[in-house]
């Protein structure tokens, strides 16, 4: 070993992290410069923190890679935004779910959680003030869209103002590692389904009877942690929270399972350059309705990512239908296909505009 290179090196090293912090502690004074010359509470600025990140990713020489860059540059933004104002995030609860993994992703870990034991109490949390945005899931790559997440967004007055996707991957936890001595397992009914083929071939002696639904993953690990018999379905991170030894990680049925989550606030967001759009819509129950409905898409060249159809709990066989498609409601093309479709449509209500997850 060459231990003068090593000492070079490592000299070397102190005078760049000192740098570093001279240069972080600089952001951070520019940042609070904004925030007293702001006329406007609002802290969070999604489009603006989608362009820093996708500037970062281009400028990105390596050899750190973009995912590590985005987490750290995540935290920057995270900790100088903290230093405006504190955020509050409702996410649902307990400490450990996936809601609550998919918020720090976004927001970064200077921000207070709030959690809540339903997606109902998520939306009321940033309605009655209590939270300034919330955090819901809203489709899973295996299972489909959350319905409860649809039916609010129907009914609410906020508006979504980001997108989180979040690769899921599931892990059976308990007290003891043994699988012969587990007789019932708590999770969330989605993880379950999610692991259906798993379950079946590697616990086949536990009945269905015997699987037992948890408003979260966090509170199945909550749960399990109290019987030794018993097994929860979670997060890894959910095992560090409860003192829970891992039996088996990754036994989602589909390696590629992805949660997408929604960002609930009350501001609307400016255009990032990369966006989507977030609406719902209905029409009268006629040949070719739903044809007429989205034609104007494809005569102003905007494309559809997402169509969903839900009951509208107005009336009998009466369905509304969720449509994601690329761009802002401020790019005039997307503008102009949504004035067309508003001139067909019987109800048609704009969810939100917001930077597209990467």
């Amino acid at each position: 070993m060459d231990t003068e290179q090593l000492k070079q090196l490592r000299d070397e090293i102190d005078n760049i992290d000192g740098e570093i912090l001279k240069l972080v502690n600089k952001r951070a004074e520019h940042a609070q410069q904004i925030g007293f010359l702001k006329k406007s509470n609002i802290i969070y600025r999604p489009e603006r923190e989608a362009q820093i990140l996708a500037r970062v990713q281009q400028e990105n020489p390596g050899p750190l890679d973009n995912t590590r860059i985005v987490q750290l540059f995540t935290e920057i933004m995270s900790v100088c935004r903290a230093l405006e104002k504190p955020i509050v995030v409702a996410c649902l609860g307990p400490q450990g779910t996936f809601s609550e993994e998919a918020a720090t992703k976004r927001f970064g870990n200077a921000f207070t959680t709030l959690p809540c034991n339903s997606i109902d109490t998520v939306f009321h949390s940033v309605e009655s003030g209590q939270a300034g945005y919330g955090v819901v899931p809203v489709e899973n790559s295996t299972e489909g869209a959350v319905g409860r997440t649809l039916d609010l967004l129907l009914q609410t007055s906020l508006t979504v103002c980001g997108e989180i996707e979040l690769p899921v991957h599931q892990s059976l936890m308990a007290k003891q590692t043994d699988l012969t001595k587990i007789e019932k397992i708590f999770s969330h009914p989605q993880s379950f389904a999610q692991c259906h083929h798993w379950l079946q071939s590697k616990l086949p002696s536990v009945s269905r009877s015997a699987y037992i639904n948890t408003s979260s993953n966090a509170d199945a690990a909550r749960l399990a942690a109290q019987e030794m018999h018993a097994a929860a379905i979670a997060g890894k991170q959910a095992a560090e929270c409860y003192g829970l030894h891992i039996c088996a990680e990754n036994i989602e049925d589909d390696p590629k399972n992805t949660t997408r989550f929604l960002v609930l606030g009350s501001q609307h967001v400016e255009p990032s350059g990369k966006d989507k759009t977030s609406l719902v819509m209905s029409t009268g129950n006629y040949a070719g309705a739903i044809h007429q409905l989205l034609t104007p898409l494809a005569t102003h060249h905007v494309s559809m990512t997402r169509l969903e159809s839900r009951p509208s709990r107005t009336s009998l066989w009466q369905y509304v239908f969720f449509v994601d498609i690329e761009g802002h409601q401020k790019d005039v093309n997307v503008s102009h296909a949504l004035k067309a479709i508003n001139e067909k449509a019987t109800f048609l209500k704009i969810l939100g505009s917001y930077p597209a997850a990467t």
